[in-house]
């Protein structure tokens, strides 16, 4: 969903013209930002938690490469949702489960990851 569905969605719900929509819509979320910065978190209940972490220097590696390179400290937005949107989404996974197992549609659950096959010495010795 981007930004111009969110203010289709709102302006038909509110009977408002997208354009006057549009421009709610932003100032809201320049609202948030330049709250978030000056105040480093904003909590909307049933909704979540945004607030700003510091990340600290440390040493990473380029994977191409493999070579160590530093990554300078810096700060970083984080988001932990609300109680509602955890349980509307988890309500979102059993009624995804609940249409599969209507349809007898087998669902893939998590597994834990296989153990790797035990290996014989002797017998990749006998291939040879």
């Amino acid at each position: 969903m981007t930004k111009k569905d969110i203010v289709r969605t709102i302006a038909e719900q509110i009977d408002l013209p997208q354009l006057r929509t549009k421009e709610l819509v932003q100032k809201t979320f320049d609202a948030l930002i330049d709250a978030l910065v000056k105040e480093g978190r904003i909590e909307l209940r049933n909704f979540g938690v945004f607030q700003i972490k510091r990340r600290e220097a440390r040493m990473a590696r380029n994977p191409r490469t493999g070579e160590k390179v530093p990554v300078q400290a810096k700060s970083v937005v984080t988001f932990k949702p609300g109680k509602e949107m955890e349980a509307r989404v988890r309500e979102l996974d059993r009624e995804m489960i609940d249409r599969a197992r209507a349809e007898a549609t087998p669902v893939a659950e998590p597994r834990p990851p296989a153990a790797p096959a035990p290996t014989d010495i002797a017998d990749r010795s006998r291939g040879s």
